[in-house]
């Protein structure tokens, strides 16, 4: 079958809940993926920087094949030998005491909440059912009905409601003073991304993290940090906090957790702050499971043994230069940080993302205006001049 006949079939069959590009890929390797027509791709959206490590990286799937053949799944009313090693692993890495995994990101936000929750009524005395937590304006956390109903983007949760919008007052992303403004003393926790990665690859003003951290800190509130996308050297850094040198309560963590062969995500917190949790108030049937697990450290491993968190620093300098050098009328400004680039127009997006496919290159639009440029870690200089003519090129002929 050709790429019209996949389409057809999924556009029939399947929900409508999203809008891609009219490719259907069937191989992928490294920073390469092919369709079923047999063209080839340079990815630069790396699944949402799920494979950091590259598509199919050979070392994790080694893990991964090995581990399918003993044992996939273990409830987890029994331990694994799997299991322990990420635990050790993440502490290793993170330097944070323990960690509790589950499955997709917004698993994992709704797992910091309701340890924020939970922490809030036992640690700090706030009142039964009372507690909040502080959002910002342009979060992305997920698409989960709790997680959407604290977003400001109509695309997110216009339709699903009723939500309990007041148990997430939203501040200003940026904006300290703003965030003082909404704490009460029923604040348990202040959420937020250190780099907004749907919203367009938005960086926050110099001293805003550390400002949140001293906040914290003064108020008796937690600061979650969430670095499922931006993390795991996606940002050019092992996390993006490590930009203003703090230190969040917890840390949210998922995508190239696993290097794109299994949903893991986690959260990473101390001792004194997971510990709220008790047996039987939280878990997943698929969580810490001995064949993620198995993966996930062995996706960590290559993270630390191929420095991908250093080239990640070096190679998205040199191509947001690159981008920067382009010239048009239509370019507004190119930011990044690390292997992760809004590239931001005057105009639709969309239909430089369809050109740009036709030119070998999948990236993806996000806020109408923004193409976002975020290759697997193991990309080249080579292959990031390649890149730069046909964005050059796909410009140009937009203009």
């Amino acid at each position: 079958m050709k790429t019209q006949d996949y389409i057809e079939i999924e556009n029939k069959y399947g929900a409508h809940n999203y809008h891609p590009l009219d490719v259907v890929i069937s191989e992928a390797k490294g920073i390469w993926v092919t369709d079923v027509d047999g063209k080839k791709y340079l990815d630069c959206l790396a699944a949402y920087s799920a494979v950091n490590q590259g598509h199919c990286h050979p070392k994790i799937m080694e893990v991964f094949v090995a581990q399918a053949s003993k044992v996939t799944l273990t409830s987890r009313a029994f331990r694994n030998n799997k299991l322990p090693m990420l635990y050790k692993k993440l502490n290793e890495m993170t330097g944070y005491e323990m960690s509790l995994p589950m499955n997709s990101g917004a698993e994992a936000v709704e797992t910091a909440i309701k340890t924020a929750r939970r922490w809030g009524y036992d640690v700090k005395g706030i009142p039964e059912n009372k507690a909040e937590i502080i959002v910002a304006s342009g979060n992305f956390h997920g698409r989960t009905t709790t997680i959407v109903g604290f977003s400001d983007d109509p695309m997110s949760n216009k339709g699903f409601g009723p939500y309990c919008t007041e148990a997430f007052p939203m501040h200003e992303y940026g904006n300290l003073e703003d965030l003082k403004s909404k704490i009460t003393p029923n604040t348990a926790a202040v959420l937020v991304e250190p780099i907004q990665g749907e919203g367009g690859i938005v960086i926050p003003p110099d001293g805003y993290l550390k400002g949140i951290e001293k906040i914290c800190k003064e108020n008796n509130i937690l600061f979650i940090c969430d670095e499922i996308q931006s993390g795991l050297g996606r940002a050019g850094k092992l996390f993006a906090h490590y930009y203003e040198g703090v230190r969040p309560d917890i840390v949210i963590i998922g995508k190239a957790l696993s290097g794109g062969y299994y949903p893991v995500s986690a959260i990473l917190a101390d001792s004194k702050i997971l510990g709220v949790i008790k047996p039987g108030e939280h878990g997943s049937t698929f969580g810490g499971n001995p064949l993620g697990a198995a993966v996930a450290v062995r996706s960590l491993e290559v993270i630390e043994e191929e420095k991908l968190v250093e080239r990640s620093a070096e190679l998205g300098e040199y191509f947001v230069q690159k981008l920067r050098a382009i010239q048009s009328p239509h370019i507004v400004m190119v930011r990044g940080r690390g292997l992760w680039i809004g590239f931001v127009l005057d105009r639709k997006a969309r239909p430089y993302c369809e050109k740009l496919k036709e030119e070998g290159i999948l990236c993806k639009e996000t806020h109408e205006n923004i193409i976002r440029f975020a290759p697997p870690l193991v990309i080249t200089k080579d292959e990031i001049d390649w890149a730069v003519e046909k964005i050059e090129k796909v410009v140009k002929s937009l203009d």
